[in-house]
């Protein structure tokens, strides 16, 4: 087994390299690649052959997602002291979280979980045939509904894949944070999020997106000094075109205005300065300050089917621990994941100077993002955890980390433990109207 644990996967480098040579032709989705662009194939060993994703139907909107394998124990445990045996399929981040002694990650068998709906799918292959970026890449054409660049060339086709992915067309979920100081001292910042990913519609097209991809609409509920306030997003696709559209609504003054700084670097809603508005979901928005390029991939341990961490048998208290999450709650696999190096370029700013984004090849979901700062330091280090949403199916995310390795602080957002599951909904596009946010503001 050490064999395959601490080497770059031979395979999924060569399969990797093919499939950039090979952008334009579909026809291999389905076959050796899965739906998604995803290696069907397994490695022999630890990863095991996609073979559909786990689906159930019988799944009620609304109700909790629960650990379709409670049976599974950890294989093995990464610590402070065996971390050099896996050193080849851990990322700085994760290295640096581990020496400090605290942080610990249970490795389970792994279970290629991720699914899509047929219409993506069949979206997807389309869209590997047609699709391309232009203006330096912050304009999509030729592709809607399924992932755009499937067999991806280079590093801003895979973001794309990551901010387009499939998660349903549009649901209603909780999205709990805590900034959690040194010592364990937590306030829970608790936001109500409506969302209709208007691009993964089946049957719509570019045009009638009217160049939106994304509505977006956050309600804080708490603290109370905070409560009322409302974010209204609509994200755009062809950025070039016209940036991201932002509202605010203010409960004390009763009126909404234009929200221009919603983007980039700018300080995340109720994270009190861990996190930047372009890390939600782990990355979102414009890449255009930075130079994304696409390293490879590799086999990773990265969190994966994390339905313990969201249980709703656990409250707050339970999952964040003083200086991490409870590390005895989560789950990780190992898979096959992007690499994309970010660089800031020159005559643009942002606080970080430089992220390594591993993505997930199964979901297109980011996993873990190393952060650097203007030093070349590390600075920050950020996982998602997520789980399929398996009647949809679905990756959704169920917890996010942010860890601050210079302050000695951490970020988590995405929880929902002690709220009602994520369930489906039929917004109509008049919802997301900005004339609507007073209306929404009065519960209405």
């Amino acid at each position: 087994m050490r064999s395959t644990l601490t080497r770059l996967s031979l395979a999924s480098a060569l399969l990797a390299l093919s499939s950039q040579g090979l952008a334009g032709d579909p026809s291999r989705l389905g076959k050796d690649l899965m739906p998604l662009g995803g290696e069907k194939a397994g490695n022999g060993d630890e990863i095991p052959a996609w073979d559909g994703g786990y689906v159930d139907k019988t799944h009620t909107s609304g109700e909790r997602y629960v650990n379709p394998w409670p049976e599974d124990k950890p294989l093995f445990t990464v610590t402070k002291e065996n971390m050099g045996e896996y050193r080849d399929m851990l990322s700085e981040g994760q290295v640096a979280m581990l020496e400090r002694g605290n942080f610990k990650m249970p490795v389970y068998r792994t279970r290629r979980s991720a699914a899509a709906p047929e219409f993506i799918y069949e979206a997807t292959k389309q869209n590997a045939a047609t699709a391309e970026l232009k203006n330096d890449g912050e304009s999509l054409h030729g592709a809607v509904t399924g992932i755009p660049f499937p067999m991806p060339e280079n590093g801003k086709q895979v973001m794309w894949n990551h901010k387009l992915r499939y998660r349903g067309t549009a649901l209603t979920r909780y999205n709990n944070q805590a900034a959690v100081q040194q010592g364990g001292a937590f306030t829970i910042y608790k936001l109500k999020e409506d969302v209709k990913f208007a691009y993964n519609y089946p049957d719509v097209t570019l045009e009638s997106l009217n160049n939106v991809s994304t509505f977006f609409l956050q309600k804080t509920l708490e603290p109370a000094r905070q409560a009322g306030g409302i974010l209204l997003v609509h994200e755009t696709i062809d950025q070039k075109a016209e940036p991201r559209r932002a509202w605010l609504y203010n409960p004390g003054q009763r009126r909404v205005r234009r929200a221009p700084n919603v983007a980039y670097d700018n300080p995340g809603t109720g994270a009190d300065g861990l996190r930047t508005n372009d890390q939600l979901d782990a990355y979102n928005g414009a890449t255009d300050r930075y130079t994304f390029k696409l390293k490879g991939k590799r086999e990773m341990i990265i969190p994966y089917n994390s339905y313990v961490l969201h249980s709703d048998e656990y409250s707050y208290d339970d999952v964040l621990g003083d200086e991490t999450v409870n590390q005895d709650l989560t789950r990780y696999e190992i898979h096959r994941v992007w690499v994309v190096e970010a660089t800031l370029n020159e005559g643009t700013s942002h606080i970080y100077k430089q992220r390594n984004f591993f993505v997930d090849e199964d979901s297109w979901s980011i996993a873990l993002v190393d952060i650097y700062d203007k030093r070349d330091q590390l600075w920050r280090f950020q996982e998602a955890h997520w789980a399929p949403a398996y009647d949809l199916p679905a990756v959704l995310p169920v917890l996010g980390a942010v860890y601050d390795l210079q302050a000695n602080r951490y970020l988590t957002m995405d929880m929902s433990n002690e709220d009602p599951e994520a369930t489906l909904q039929d917004f109509d596009d008049e919802y997301f109207n900005p004339s609507n946010m007073k209306v929404v503001a009065r519960g209405r």
